[in-house]
């Protein structure tokens, strides 16, 4: 499955995420202050604020997501993950690990054959019914899912908790964060432009305002046209685009696939991002990663709209 698109097929087989949006994730110091610790096992607090007891240290982790497969390696657990879902390719050591078929597809027979001490998923990916089958099997299933760049930090330091990384996990955490506001002092501005950011082009899909890729446009300075809506990834029609205005629209499309989705809003010459030619082609897969890539991704984003902003019209 395409990246770039995990988002929208998600949300679309699996419903409005907004309640997801709208529920606060546990910081940091609550989930250290919530760890119970026991003979071999310990007690930690996930990303959806559950408590998951797993044996301790965890010497087996199953990954069935890209971001949770990046965050297990960033916080430096990833010599404990012994296999991962088909989409898991970052960092390049997650190739190389058996799959297990994609998010909403999970051999089941082959995961419970890993002998995990826990499953973590991505809980808007990953298939409610294979969750509740490991649960049902006592399989302890950890949810990671941050909603905000800056939550990365965070879940990778629970990460860490969870895996007996601690030191290393908030090492990581420390340079992303400081990374980040690095990227918000560069591109704050007072009033920022508004960009349409497409995630798919037929259906028309963009994001939320609660998004995390909406936080990444944030931090570059601009101004999500569809903030307002509550959904992660709804479907808008090119009338209400249109009725929006964006002064951008970046194609956050599969490789190969931007050129042609901004050739698409070429024939709608009314729109802004059209009379300034601030149309941009991202096809960095990073950005719907859910993982620390994203914040690379979120810096390349960055400097394309900035030269797409100092670029005079055509």
């Amino acid at each position: 499955m395409m990246r770039p698109a995990l988002l929208a097929i998600a949300c679309i087989a699996l419903g409005s995420a907004a309640a997801r949006a709208s529920a606060s994730s546990p910081d940091a110091s609550r989930a250290g202050a919530s760890e119970r610790v026991s003979a071999g096992t310990r007690t930690v607090i996930d990303d959806t604020g559950d408590r998951v007891t797993v044996k301790y240290p965890p010497r087996r982790i199953v990954s069935l997501a890209p971001g949770a497969t990046e965050m297990l390696f960033a916080a430096g657990a990833g010599g404990e993950v012994v296999a991962t879902d088909d989409a898991s390719d970052e960092p390049p050591a997650a190739r190389r690990l058996p799959k297990l078929g994609d998010l909403a597809n999970v051999d089941m027979e082959r995961l419970i054959a890993a002998r995990p001490d826990v499953v973590v998923v991505w809980p808007y990916g990953t298939s409610p019914a294979q969750i509740a089958l490991l649960a049902r099997l006592r399989v302890p299933v950890y949810r990671e899912e941050p909603t905000t760049l800056a939550g990365i930090a965070a879940s990778i330091q629970r990460i860490g908790r969870l895996a007996g990384t601690v030191a290393v996990a908030d090492r990581v955490a420390g340079a992303l964060r400081a990374r980040l506001t690095t990227l918000r002092r560069r591109y704050r501005v007072a009033d920022p432009p508004t960009a349409l950011l497409e995630v798919w082009d037929r259906p028309l899909y963009t994001v939320g305002g609660r998004e995390l890729m909406s936080d990444a446009l944030r931090v570059c300075g601009v101004k999500n046209v569809f903030e307002d809506l509550p959904e992660a990834a709804p479907a808008v029609s090119v009338e209400a685009v249109i009725g929006r205005n964006p002064d951008i629209i970046i194609a956050a499309a599969p490789p190969g696939k931007g050129a042609a989705w901004l050739a698409s809003w070429r024939r709608f010459p009314m729109l802004r991002a059209v009379r300034s030619g601030r149309l941009i082609d991202f096809e960095d897969q990073g950005l719907s990663g859910l993982g620390p890539g994203a914040i690379d991704a979120t810096a390349k984003l960055c400097r394309k709209i900035a030269a797409a902003i100092a670029k005079p019209p055509p």
